[in-house]
């Protein structure tokens, strides 16, 4: 197969045996969330977006935050259970007792190893994550070969942080380039080098979020240092890798004018950079808290409107950062 060349298909529209992955992925797994077909916000053209389980950071907005912990996770959505008792007898570990308001999770014991949700007639349980080898996610991919050759898409990787799990995203980046599909990558950007390294040169585009460039604001809002950001981004970028910058827009977080400034300031000093998007801020996510246990930090944040985000979009193109619509493949 010559180099970007899609293979081929059969008349039936499959591909054919000889094309399937052989990226060395039988021996190299990881931890799925989910895998999003006909995406058209993750890079160019129609794709097919993988999100990997486990994350650095600890978003105070994040709208997937079961996407954060590296291993499996627990969901439980009250509203659905319909008290049957199922999920406390296929409980081995001691995790979910009954009581009078029904069945009560107690999160410190719950190992997430999936066996409530497996007998939950009402699916008001489920076992967040999935083992898959890297053949068999590049298989779920290959199936929509046809929309990519249309429009010019391929395959994203998104998490979570896909980093996290090094050697799973390099797998699954050299099979997608050996199968020549276009790939993204979307990153935080909180890594090692050395995985950055590891997975760079078979990355086609890089989707590099850029949220807050104050070190002590990034640990509150984040949990993290941004050096590790800040410090690899202007890396790939003097290595001369295609970068879009993703600026999200958090009201009373970092939608102010220093904020804004220091972004575009750092991005007019990078030597290699196709623009930024902006993804405004929504609370579609708010539920997952309460179905995770967790407690919200933000709940008090709405959207930016259209009109907000047009001031920030000018603002930004005032101060040398071009924002609108990504490049093509």
């Amino acid at each position: 197969m010559s180099p970007g060349a899609l293979p081929a298909r059969t008349g039936d529209g499959q591909i054919p045996v000889h094309a399937q992955p052989a990226s060395g992925g039988r021996l190299s797994t990881g931890l799925v969330l989910d895998i999003r077909k006909y995406s058209i916000h993750d890079g160019p053209g129609i794709r097919t977006t993988v999100f990997l389980k486990g994350c650095g950071l600890s978003c105070w907005w994040c709208h997937n935050p079961e996407s954060q912990a590296p291993g499996f996770g627990a969901i439980v959505r009250d509203n659905r259970c319909i008290r049957c008792g199922a999920c406390v007898r296929a409980c081995e570990h001691g995790a979910i007792t009954w009581t009078d308001a029904g069945p009560l999770t107690d999160r410190a014991q719950c190992t997430a190893c999936g066996d409530c949700s497996a007998v939950c007639y009402a699916e008001a349980r489920e076992r967040v994550g999935r083992e898959m080898s890297a053949d068999e996610v590049l298989a779920e991919v290959l199936q929509d070969v046809p929309f990519y050759e249309e429009s010019g898409g391929g395959m994203t990787l998104s998490g979570g942080e896909p980093l996290l799990q090094r050697d799973f995203t390099a797998a699954l980046l050299a099979g997608a380039k050996a199968l020549g599909l276009h790939t993204a990558l979307d990153t935080c950007g909180y890594a090692t080098w050395d995985a950055v390294e590891r997975v760079r040169t078979d990355v086609d585009l890089f989707l590099y979020d850029l949220k807050l460039m104050d070190d002590e604001r990034h640990r509150r809002f984040t949990g993290v240092s941004n050096g590790p950001v800040l410090r690899n981004l202007r890396r790939l970028s003097e290595l001369g890798h295609r970068i879009r910058l993703r600026v999200p827009v958090i009201p009373d977080v970092n939608d102010d004018e220093e904020n804004l400034r220091a972004v575009a300031a750092f991005a007019a000093d990078l030597p290699h950079l196709e623009g930024a998007d902006l993804l405004p801020y929504h609370h579609i996510g708010v539920d997952k808290y309460e179905r995770l246990d967790r407690t919200y930090r933000l709940p008090d944040a709405r959207s930016p409107s259209e009109e907000r985000l047009e001031v920030v979009a000018r603002f930004l193109r005032g101060n040398g950062l071009a924002v609108g619509p990504g490049p093509g493949p």
